[in-house]
């Protein structure tokens, strides 16, 4: 494939945008080359300013479920554009969503809506530190939710020590307020609990992984969480920015049937534009202003363009119940095509799978965590990605990344796939 408008795009880019890109990610840093620009995209399909098509696996990062350009989603944007784009002002169609959403997922009962995951993960945990007057936090290594300050910590030095910023900006007093715990080992997190008795507001968990590359948790871990947490006093907050109305109709809790007491949610439930929302039962969400002392606020939120495609969104996967067997049926039948090709062709790997959430690990051991999720093969991971994007195949240009599997994507397309990843494999 030739990819000479989408060089000069990025050298123009480079002279104007930090890095040439809006998202870090996106600047092929981890696998090297030139990022690819995108100039439309339908169905399963990108179509770049180079004229080359891709298959897509990443969907946006998520939330393109029933594929790019949905007609559904797309006729609400514009019958609502006509009416006007913006008013910072209450609309009816906020209501709507926000009425569709609660009587979807489990265990929630208001919900307000915001501009991103990072903006919903952030005004959770300001929401739990002012609901349990707590404020420390958990949160898991390999697990992200979003750029706050408060997420960008690594480890200490040992099990209970104070995270450290990982980010210049990040401010030392700001880190020591989280503790960082190892995914899906609750013993770790029982000992952190134990050292910092009664001063942990909340835990904040990814309940499936999908940063580290698609990780499950493990049998017991989110069941412990949630008896740690009703045990100790602390707010349990599922961060189903990834998978809210995608592994499920009810996200994670409907799934494995585990009450989380406050829930982010993002991707799908804007339908492509940019939304986040935070979610709980009354008695949480009623300490945020106007009704509470918690201030949180978004002059825009609830932008009607965005409430529009994320109505219309919701309301397919609410009328079309079968779309969650269909996603799962077609993740696992790339799985098991994958899995076939590159044992034939001898490559040490590992596939995680749930749900429509698959990722390639090149490593033989499980990938539980984020050290186990380390341990892969990047040089194999590069030459995987840029094999594959050659063949008209478009993953994320990161091993820590999670596939989005989406409805539009048909068996011929994943057969092409699996064909594709044999033909590449050959040349590890």
């Amino acid at each position: 494939m030739i990819y000479k408008r989408s060089s000069e795009l990025f050298a123009e880019a480079e002279k104007v945008i930090p890095g040439g890109v809006n998202s870090p990610v996106r600047a092929f840093k981890a696998v090297g080359g030139t990022p690819i620009f995108v100039k439309s995209a339908k169905g399963a399909y990108l179509y770049d300013e180079d004229g080359n098509r891709l298959i897509d696996y990443i969907n946006s990062w998520g939330p393109m479920i029933l594929g790019h350009a949905y007609e559904p989603v797309v006729e609400a944007v514009i019958e609502k554009a006509k009416l006007g784009t913006s008013f910072g002002m209450p609309t009816e169609l906020e209501t709507q969503i926000a009425a569709l959403a609660v009587s979807m997922v489990p265990n929630i009962d208001k919900i307000r809506f915001v501009n991103s995951g990072t903006e919903a993960c952030m005004s959770a945990v300001r929401l739990a530190r002012g609901f349990t007057k707590r404020d420390k936090i958990i949160k898991f290594a390999g697990c992200y939710h979003g750029h706050s300050d408060s997420f960008l910590i690594q480890a200490g030095s040992g099990a209970v020590t104070f995270g450290t910023p990982n980010s210049p900006g990040v401010t030392a007093g700001t880190a020591k307020d989280t503790l960082l715990a190892k995914y899906n080992d609750l013993e770790n997190v029982a000992t952190l609990i134990e050292a910092n008795k009664n001063e942990i507001a909340a835990i904040i968990v990814e309940p499936v992984a999908g940063n580290m590359g698609c990780i499950p948790p493990a049998k017991g871990f989110l069941e412990g969480l949630r008896e740690l947490c009703t045990a100790n006093g602390i707010l349990l907050i599922f961060d189903e920015v990834m998978t809210g109305f995608r592994l499920a109709r009810g996200g994670v809790q409907e799934l494995f049937n585990i009450n989380a007491d406050i829930v982010c949610f993002g991707k799908v439930i804007g339908g492509g534009l940019p939304v986040g929302a935070f979610a709980a039962r009354a008695e949480i969400m009623n300490y945020l202003a106007p009704l509470g002392p918690v201030y949180q606020a978004g002059t825009l939120s609830g932008n009607p363009l965005a409430m529009a495609a994320g109505l219309a969104m919701l309301q397919a996967l609410d009328t079309d119940r079968a779309i969650f067997k269909r996603l799962e049926e077609k993740t696992a039948y790339l799985g098991a095509g994958i899995e076939r090709v590159l044992k034939a062709n001898n490559v040490v790997f590992t596939i995680n799978r749930i749900g429509s959430m698959i990722s390639v690990h090149f490593d033989a051991n499980p990938v539980t965590d984020f050290k186990s999720a380390a341990a892969g093969d990047n040089e194999t991971f590069k030459k995987f990605f840029h094999g594959l994007v050659a063949e008209g195949i478009y993953i994320a240009p990161s091993a820590y990344e999670t596939w989005f599997i989406t409805d539009a994507l048909t068996y011929e397309d994943l057969d092409f796939t699996i064909q594709a990843i044999d033909k590449v494999s050959k040349t590890f």
